[in-house]
């Protein structure tokens, strides 16, 4: 049987909400905009739930905190079929020895330092409003390609990782 989650569970029920909202008959503008509405306000909530599979963010360890979001990568309020896909963010703080170990293991690097042709579209600069309040005030951010393309992963993985702080924001992506 697959594993399923909180990042599961979270897709279900933005689904749902959206699903319940172009179902609701009347007019084309009400329920699409309640259904909107809806979908916005899932969206900004902040999650504190494990992440499961744990697989996804390999390495870890137990961690003490983490803060994390769901968005719809399309538009599940449309009448059409979907979406199926989901983008997740995050913030994870870790115990300094599991920050360091993990550094290690799959060979962090400083951000700064990396070939910008390495580099996934997107960086720290892009975590989403909501999750800005738990990162650190000056990161010093560490990235790994390693770490990314890691197996196991069922999603599309970018991180970065400040050591100093046990700080790990990732980002996950359906594929």
């Amino acid at each position: 049987m697959k594993e399923r989650g909180p990042g599961w569970a979270a897709s279900l029920g933005l689904l749902l909400v959206t699903a319940g909202c172009a179902a609701v008959g009347g007019d084309e503008a009400g329920p699409s905009r309640t259904c909107q509405e809806a979908l916005r306000a899932d969206e900004a909530k902040i999650r504190t739930d494990r992440w499961d599979p744990p697989k996804d963010l390999p390495g870890l360890g137990d961690y003490p905190e983490i803060h994390w979001q769901v968005r719809a990568k399309g538009n599940p309020c449309s009448r059409g079929p979907g979406p199926t896909e989901w983008a997740y963010q995050g913030v994870v703080t870790l115990r300094p020895e599991d920050a360091r170990t993990l550094a290690q293991r799959y060979a962090f690097i400083p951000y700064d330092s990396v070939d910008p042709a390495e580099l996934p579209d997107s960086g720290p600069a892009d975590t989403w409003p909501g999750l800005v309040p738990f990162l650190p005030a000056e990161p010093r951010w560490r990235y790994s390609r390693i770490y990314n393309e890691s197996e196991p992963s069922t999603r599309w993985r970018v991180a970065f990782l400040d050591v100093e702080r046990g700080i790990l924001l990732f980002r996950l992506d359906d594929h």
